[in-house]
């Protein structure tokens, strides 16, 4: 069974027991009973829909921003990996240094350059750049330390190409949008019933009430659009950028 199939029925079966409960109530009502002596029950309803939306909104805000601020770190944890793994290596005779280094940058180049606008467009990471990282790591673990030296130096090594190996598939997994779309659905829904909330208090046309009418569903779009925008970490307005490796690289990327 689908999880859209679950959520239409227990939203449903939730419909019918509260319709069922009110009508069963309805017909035990006394005839000499005053209804004006009981709130009302439609001001305390839009209240509790209000309140309650306004709720999922503030979830759904931090929860985008949240993942936003999760990928931008595992791009500054890939770029600090390459920058100790370039670094590091110097304990290295020259021609390693340099073969690792140069393996290092055209990496990140290519991430720079390239995969930074495929992984907005499409979502994923480019098969390339698996390729120029796999050479790094054959760099560094192809070499045999000749010393103690470069021996205590080459685990850390290694240790740092695996870090920007996880950090990588990490920016893989958040290139994605990061909210389902059941909660897409709770969201716009929710916005649908709370703004036709207006329209069963007997609105006025006075300019006032059509002016915080106008606001308020202004505001209701606003923030839909901004967990809209910062569900993509890489591929929106306010997304997650590569000012990590422009730092660590200003000689490759041109930072």
């Amino acid at each position: 069974m689908s999880d859209w199939l679950v959520l239409t029925i227990a939203m449903a079966a939730a419909c019918a027991v509260v319709l069922t409960i009110t009508v069963l109530h309805h017909r035990r009502v006394r005839e000499d009973d005053d209804p004006s002596q009981t709130p009302d029950v439609l001001e305390y309803m839009t209240m509790m829909i209000g309140v309650v939306y306004a709720i999922v909104l503030g979830l759904a805000i931090a929860g985008v921003w949240e993942a936003r601020g999760g990928a931008q770190e595992t791009v500054r944890q890939e770029a600090q990996a390459l920058h100790e793994v370039q670094a590091r290596s110097a304990v290295y005779p020259a021609a390693v240094h340099e073969k690792i280094t140069a393996d290092v940058e055209t990496y990140v180049s290519w991430v720079v350059d390239h995969e930074w606008h495929y992984m907005g467009q499409h979502e994923e990471l480019t098969p390339k750049g698996d390729e120029l990282l796999e050479r790094v790591r054959r760099s560094v673990t192809d070499y045999r330390p000749a010393d103690d030296h470069e021996g205590q130096a080459y685990q850390p090594l290694v240790d740092q190409v695996a870090a920007a190996d996880d950090a990588r598939h990490a920016r893989g997994e958040s290139a994605g949008a990061t909210m389902p779309g059941v909660v897409w659905f709770g969201l716009i829904g929710g916005a649908l019933v709370t703004v036709g909330l207006i329209f069963t208090l007997q609105i006025r046309r006075t300019g006032r009430e059509l002016l915080l009418a106008g606001l308020f569903s202004a505001l209701i779009a606003f923030l839909l659009f901004l967990i809209w925008d910062f569900d993509a970490p890489f591929g929106r307005g306010i997304s997650a950028t590569a000012g990590p490796f422009h730092d660590l690289f200003p000689a490759v990327t041109g930072g």
